[in-house]
């Protein structure tokens, strides 16, 4: 079965042939921190109401933290662009042989389309080759990114409490089929 997907649109400032709703992802550039920052606070919003707390981290992250976290050797972010749109985005933190997702983000607008598993797809083609293990947290009460962190054979390993705040750890061992560039 399909996602759903909005009406094709052309998008008069995408380049020649390319639709408004062809999803492209590629590395943030600082120059879209801005953008980046806006869409991390609208969508995490929902998160901030389930857990009633408005100082969760993407919630309270300044433009200057935001900024230094862009320019880490160890963190790569991953924006989802329509068109000029950026609609969504994922954290990776490198360490070693692991790779950490989080912060995985879409406008609300466009929840429920597919625009994060694309995100949680496309993070394999940027890991270094060494990364056997990629680890996905959440919020625990976030049924519907735990929902989709399990897919692709990510499996819960264990809960953290940091203050008021539950983590879910999921965790997936890369095979060769995707140390080899391919989607697993």
């Amino acid at each position: 079965m399909s996602e759903p997907t909005a009406p094709e649109a052309t998008d008069p400032e995408a380049p020649s042939g390319e639709s408004a709703d062809v999803l492209r992802v590629d590395v943030v550039d600082p120059r879209d921190a801005g953008e980046l920052l806006t869409v991390r606070r609208a969508a995490f919003v929902t998160e901030a109401q389930r857990y009633g707390d408005p100082h969760i981290p993407p919630l309270t992250q300044t433009m200057e933290e935001l900024l230094a976290d862009l320019a880490r050797p160890d963190v790569v972010t991953l924006g989802a662009w329509q068109g000029h749109r950026l609609v969504g985005s994922i954290r990776v933190k490198l360490e070693a042989d692991k790779a950490s997702l989080g912060r995985l983000a879409v406008v609300p607008d466009l929840q429920g389309l597919g625009i994060g598993t694309q995100l949680l797809l496309a993070v394999l083609q940027y890991l270094p080759e060494q990364t056997q293990e990629v680890w996905v947290f959440t919020g625990r009460d976030s049924k519907q990114s735990i929902s989709l962190a399990s897919t692709k054979g990510r499996e819960h390993q264990f809960d953290e409490h940091t203050g008021d705040l539950t983590y879910a750890y999921l965790r997936k061992i890369l095979g060769e089929a995707e140390l080899g560039g391919q989607l697993g």
